[in-house]
């Protein structure tokens, strides 16, 4: 689904990426690792489309990618969970769920009754404001709202950031679920390390802008992975 090859990214006069290669499956967790500041999230923002590439090329689908903008994406089926989650806050849970609709047609602009299997909270609280809701609420809202666009390619930044232990319990049951239906290729940067490795299908380890490890699972020890993180 997801296929990189010599991509670099720079930020003004500093080259933030130099030379990433990657791919990511259907039906595949591939982890994105590393210390902070090693260009996780800069990654992401290039794969979607926030920041444009400086060099390298990018296949999604089989489809070469130029330089679109980040709704472009969306539309070819990139699915984000940014860090930080961006709810919008005075918007109600089921309004913040609407906003995915822009991806899809007229015909498809409702709310799957997964969704609400999946995170049972939100439909409990569908007419309360985003803002209103705690971090690991709205958390399970951000990856909801991303699933409504359908994506083929879903990102998922930090998503365990700040949130308390049931609720990274149950985002990890849905990473695992979406897994299985293999629909989708997910690409998931995460800091926790037991909860990456227990999901991880394959890995890609960062450091100062560059691969420092990479391979699928069954090809890497713990200890191995673990080692390259912690430089």
């Amino acid at each position: 689904m997801l296929e990189l090859n010599d991509l670099t990214l720079h930020y003004g006069q500093s080259q933030i990426l130099n030379g990433i290669s990657m791919s990511a499956n259907v039906g595949e967790v591939t982890c994105v690792m590393g210390t902070n500041g090693v260009g996780k999230t800069s990654l992401l923002k290039a794969i979607s489309g926030v920041h444009h590439r400086s060099g390298g090329s990018y296949r999604l689908d089989g489809e070469e990618i130029a330089k679109p903008p980040p709704y472009v994406l969306a539309h070819k089926g990139v699915g984000v969970v940014p860090q930080g989650r961006d709810i919008f806050p005075l918007l109600t849970v089921r309004e913040n769920l609407e906003t995915g609709y822009a991806c899809l047609p007229a015909s498809e602009h409702k709310v799957p009754d997964e969704i609400f299997t999946l995170f049972p909270v939100l439909k409990t609280m569908q007419n309360r404001r985003g803002g209103d809701l705690s971090g690991g609420q709205q958390q399970q809202l951000a990856i909801a709202r991303a699933l409504i666009t359908k994506p083929k390619l879903l990102l998922l930044d930090e998503p365990t950031e700040g949130i308390q232990p049931n609720i990274i319990q149950q985002i990890g049951e849905v990473i695992r679920y979406l897994r299985a239906q293999g629909t989708m290729a997910i690409v998931l940067v995460e800091q926790y390390f037991r909860f990456a490795y227990d999901l991880a299908d394959g890995f890609v380890v960062l450091e100062r802008g560059a691969v420092r490890v990479a391979g699928k699972k069954a090809d890497l020890t713990e200890d191995e992975v673990l080692a390259a993180v912690s430089v």
